[in-house]
């Protein structure tokens, strides 16, 4: 047996095995534009009207795994973002935002995945919760003050609200807490490993959808 694998803290593992996908999709030139202010607040727009897409599924999928020994401990509700981007929807939309709100391919692909997992896999479903939740805690912020300069949006008002947790005072400290129960998860080291190969596709379907929104908003040549 690797003896580094007995060592090696969960939350270490995953976080190294998925550098490679995460970077990808950090990089992707739908990102890069956006957060280089080379699109309109219309790309930013569409790019929200995504998430809200996804984290719909993630959380009507959280509802059912309160209690899961696997799943359970990861469902909290100051996590929860699907309030706060309907706020935003409405700032950026209008009042009858959900009229003509449809996802894109890679969008719909992707909240499949995630509605499956919370559905037949709860420990798929961490992997989905721990790419979306502790990157918004992260690079979010990032997205968020860019978008605040970039469109004129309130600091931490509509429009960007999605990306302020109001619940969580100390991010640092709340994801340290959150690495602490990735690495007390109730799974053995294949499982762990399925987990590991599943924050991969997250990150992959995630990627998918940077790709559509940068076919529908093409820099000019």
């Amino acid at each position: 047996m690797d003896a580094t694998a007995t060592v090696t803290p969960f939350s270490t593992l995953i976080r190294t095995a998925s550098h490679e996908q995460h970077t990808e999709a950090e990089t992707s030139t739908f990102m890069s534009d956006l957060l280089g202010g080379r699109l309109g607040v219309d790309a930013y727009t569409r790019y929200t009207e995504q998430l809200w897409f996804v984290y719909r599924a993630l959380e009507e999928g959280s509802e059912a795994l309160r209690d899961d020994p696997v799943a359970g401990p990861f469902i909290q509700p100051e996590l929860m973002r699907s309030t706060e981007l309907e706020r935003d929807l409405a700032h950026l939309r209008g009042a009858d935002w959900r009229e003509g709100l449809e996802p894109l391919p890679a969008t719909a692909a992707y909240a499949a995945r995630v509605t499956e997992c919370a559905r037949t896999w709860p420990a798929g479903y961490i992997a989905h919760h721990y790419t979306r939740y502790l990157g918004d805690l992260s690079g979010g912020q990032i997205i968020r003050d860019k978008a605040e300069k970039t469109w004129g949006f309130e600091r931490k008002g509509d429009g960007v609200r999605f990306y302020v947790f109001e619940e969580i005072t100390n991010p640092a400290a709340f994801k340290r807490g959150y690495r602490e129960l990735l690495d007390a998860v109730n799974a053995d080291d294949l499982e762990k490993q399925r987990i590991i190969e599943e924050c991969k596709r997250a990150f992959a379907l995630n990627t998918a959808v940077f790709r559509e929104l940068g076919e529908v908003f093409p820099l000019s040549a």
